[in-house]
């Protein structure tokens, strides 16, 4: 992988995440890197079925072609929207890069640290959803916590204050 990087960006296929990921390919991905998208799900959310065998870990490493068919994301009980997998598939095909999905469950702030290290990841790109003080306050901001503890170069993409 002489050259190439393992960019990580975290993703709950919200419009924040998509925009975050389309800064990332926009800014960072080069030809041949690695991209890794992480997404964690709840606690309980794994109660049932193969994900009790990846609570720990979190899942395989599952390639852009297998996130992409609904039967087999419907095992891993989620949806990706159809607006990221078009800008995935048509970077992939663009830049030629390798394109995987890890999902983990629990604490969101916890789990995206701990991908950082066992990826391992070059850097990590997340969304911001721009809470206000108090909102942040009560609930903690996940991107806040990342930047703070996260142990490789992390980008903050904000959601500006017109956008949904």
């Amino acid at each position: 992988m002489a050259g190439e990087k393992i960019v990580g960006v975290a993703v709950d296929f919200s419009s924040c995440s998509r925009k975050a990921l389309k800064w990332a390919t926009d800014n960072i991905i080069r030809d041949g890197d690695h991209l890794v998208l992480i997404t964690v799900q709840p606690e309980g959310y794994y109660e049932d079925g193969e994900m009790q065998l990846w609570e720990v870990t979190g899942s395989p490493m599952i390639p852009l072609a297998e996130f992409s068919d609904p039967v087999i994301m419907k095992k891993y009980k989620m949806k990706p929207d159809p607006e990221t997998l078009d800008l995935l598939n048509t970077v992939a095909r663009q830049k030629e890069i390798v394109v995987v999905l890890k999902i983990y469950w629990g604490d969101a702030r916890e789990k995206i640290c701990e991908a950082i290290d066992k990826i391992p990841l070059s850097c990590l790109v997340i969304g911001n959803r721009g809470l206000g003080k108090i909102k942040r306050a009560i609930m903690g901001s996940v991107s806040n916590f990342v930047v703070n503890n996260g142990s490789c170069p992390i980008t903050v993409v904000k959601q500006s204050d017109h956008e949904p």
